[in-house]
């Protein structure tokens, strides 16, 4: 009895021991499925995490690039700047401080902050192309907002080397306004600015977008299917009919049953 039982015991705990086993087998190859991914999902999760950061930093760019650089490029092609400079002369240079007086500056160190001191600085200009070719007390600036950014705007050299009066120096004056000059002035580096800073980011925005719309939309045209109205046959209510139908039925039956049993033998 005793021999029977232990190895009854033994057969119980080696039979316990497989099926754990087999349960810690089948979970490692599950975990195995479900934690492992094939090329082509690896491919596709790196892709898609690639064209989503290009994404977001060429959309988040237009935000910066658009006010700062593709703004000023776009009103100074429509002011109409003349191509061939001009010789313009420093009339009068004026320091004032305040709201009031300071609504505009020839140079201006930011664009976004309200200034409380700023430099006015007035030229003549002789524009012998022009049928007025002569102007007086014109507007100096250093840009088309009269603003901007170290290093490419230093206010201090600006004001040294135009400000002083009888300055003379080459400028650029406007068809559309004659008295905003400019110091310096390219139509094609503005088209550039403008290719560079806006068409660039704008394509490769849109083009990610479209990218990431084909990989995870199904964007396939499905034709559409026309449900035809099944028509239901019609049931008549033939309730009444059939009532009457089967009292006749009854009535005629009684009767014959009726002369059946009165005919005589």
């Amino acid at each position: 009895m005793r021999s029977s039982s232990s190895e009854l015991l033994l057969d119980q705990q080696e039979e316990l021991r497989k099926r754990k086993i087999k349960e810690l087998a089948a979970a490692k190859k599950a975990s195995k499925q479900i934690g492992g991914r094939s090329c082509r999902e690896q491919a596709l999760f790196y892709s898609t995490s690639l064209l989503a950061v290009v994404a977001m930093s060429a959309g988040s760019s237009l935000l910066f690039l658009v006010p700062l650089y593709v703004d000023p490029a776009i009103s100074t092609l429509a002011s109409n700047f003349v191509t061939e400079p001009v010789t313009c002369v420093t009339t009068r240079r004026e320091e004032l401080t305040g709201l009031a007086n300071c609504s505009w500056s020839s140079c201006r160190e930011g664009c976004t902050s309200d200034a409380y001191h700023c430099t006015h600085i007035y030229v003549s200009y002789n524009d012998t192309k022009e049928a007025h070719n002569q102007t007086d007390d014109a507007v100096l600036l250093v840009n088309i907002k009269g603003c901007g950014y170290p290093p490419t705007v230093l206010c201090v050299n600006f004001t040294e080397a135009y400000g002083a009066e009888g300055t003379v120096f080459p400028c650029y004056h406007s068809r559309e306004n004659r008295t905003v000059v400019l110091t310096h002035y390219e139509r094609d580096e503005q088209v550039a600015i403008i290719i560079h800073y806006f068409a660039v980011p704008f394509v490769i925005t849109l083009a990610t977008s479209v990218a990431l719309c084909v990989m995870h939309c199904d964007c396939r045209c499905h034709p559409t299917t026309h449900h035809k109205r099944t028509r239901r046959p019609r049931i008549h209510d033939l309730s009444d009919g059939s009532i009457s139908i089967g009292v006749d039925l009854r009535h005629n039956t009684s009767y014959h049953s009726d002369l059946v049993a009165i005919r005589p033998m």
